[in-house]
């Protein structure tokens, strides 16, 4: 390799500061939390696409093939992916805008891809995992800045919400659950990476627990709304008619 690993990822890590600055720079008007936002933004943007691109055509397949060495390209992904989860860890933790949960989630991604690009291994895997995390991260972003900007109780905010808990119990918690059993079932894995395929996919159902107690929430609110305009409409139409 042309770059040794630890400075491509510094180069990653230095790549994402400089972009938050820029976005500081360019929403001075905003707050922080608006210019970190939309870093990451961008890198669930970029980390979903490339992910997937590396997964479904660049290959390998990680259901099949687990544990394989890492390809080139695998390499630049996790690289990247490993610059931003130390820049977002750095900055919820200097702010103290996440909880416990989040933290824990970001820290064992960066232990998870050190280890695959220590190892030189088992990046298919890892990268897996990257995607089924990352592509539900732009409607999570995007539903923040609809709140921002007062849209969020509009018809696109309630699509963004439907999407978001659509792709998150398809993807992380129904792929993630073969990807795991592949995982498991396969003996190439170092035992420790398949410790963290499961600690992550432990994160992922706590996640959903709270999802779906938001969703319960939001669907009787929507529900009680609608009776109440029903009933409206009923007594209003029995009010002209007299």
């Amino acid at each position: 390799m042309l770059f040794p690993l630890p400075l491509r990822a510094a180069c990653s890590l230095l790549a994402w500061f400089c972009l938050y600055k820029w976005f500081c720079h360019r929403y001075r008007h905003r707050g922080l939390e608006w210019s970190c936002r939309l870093v990451t933004l961008t890198h669930g943007i970029l980390a979903t696409c490339l992910s997937a691109y590396i997964g479904f055509i660049d290959g390998p397949w990680p259901l099949s093939h687990p544990g394989t060495p890492n390809t080139t390209l695998q390499v630049y992904g996790l690289c990247l992916s490993l610059g931003y989860f130390i820049f977002d860890l750095c900055w919820c933790v200097y702010f103290q805008t996440e909880g416990a949960l989040m933290l824990a989630h970001h820290l064992v991604s960066i232990v998870g891809i050190a280890a695959s690009l220590a190892l030189g291994e088992s990046a298919a895997d890892v990268n897996a995992v990257i995607f089924g995390s990352e592509i539900t991260n732009p409607l999570l972003q995007a539903r923040w800045f609809l709140k921002e900007l007062g849209l969020y109780h509009t018809f696109t905010g309630d699509l963004v919400d439907f999407l978001f808990v659509v792709l998150f119990t398809g993807v992380r918690i129904g792929m993630g659950a073969w990807l795991m059993y592949c995982e498991l079932a396969s003996p190439r894995p170092r035992w420790y990476i398949k410790l963290g395929g499961v600690v992550m996919y432990v994160v992922s159902w706590v996640f959903m627990v709270s999802i779906c107690r938001f969703a319960r929430r939001k669907s009787m609110r929507k529900y009680q709304a609608w009776r109440s305009r029903r009933l409206c409409l009923k007594t209003n139409g029995h009010l002209k008619s007299h």
